[in-house]
């Protein structure tokens, strides 16, 4: 299945399974179970190392994401501007965790160290836009606002 990729690799060496992981993910956006098995299987290691090994690094994800990424900055200056309450207003209305993707596959929720825009705080980012100074009022809205766009675009018709 992941053929092309493991043709990248000329050495089944153990030293490549951060690289394979990262060729994989490039390509689902996550890694899919079957994908940790091949990967195991061409480098003749147990499921159980590569599975820690992905677990263990931040960067990869064994679950695919929502079609919207949500971040919530928990830096030191959102925190004390009250990004907690707007986490949790968030958790409350997508009715998930942090960590967490809803049902719909529409909404992932994650929590970040920084975002880096502290003078606006506390921010959000959805995908590629940033919302500073984000109320717990502002949230339903802004959730609203992109469940208005899905269902514009379910609606489109199709051009055939």
């Amino acid at each position: 299945m992941h053929q092309e990729i493991f043709n990248k690799y000329t050495a089944k060496d153990r030293g490549n399974l951060i690289a394979l992981l990262q060729d994989v993910q490039e390509i689902y956006g996550y890694l899919p179970e079957d994908a940790l098995q091949e990967i195991a299987g061409f480098l003749n290691m147990s499921l159980s190392a590569v599975y820690g090994v992905a677990t263990f690094y931040n960067q990869f994800r064994l679950r695919p994401l929502g079609k919207n990424v949500i971040r919530v900055c928990r830096g030191t200056a959102c925190h004390v501007k009250g990004s907690a309450d707007v986490l949790m207003a968030l958790e409350l209305e997508l009715g998930v965790k942090a960590g967490e993707t809803t049902r719909d596959k529409l909404f992932t929720l994650e929590t970040v160290a920084c975002i880096g825009a502290c003078s606006i705080a506390p921010v959000i980012n959805i995908n590629e836009e940033y919302y500073g100074r984000v109320t717990v009022k502002e949230v339903t809205k802004i959730i609203g606002k992109y469940i208005k766009a899905e269902k514009a675009a379910i609606k489109q018709p199709v051009n055939v």
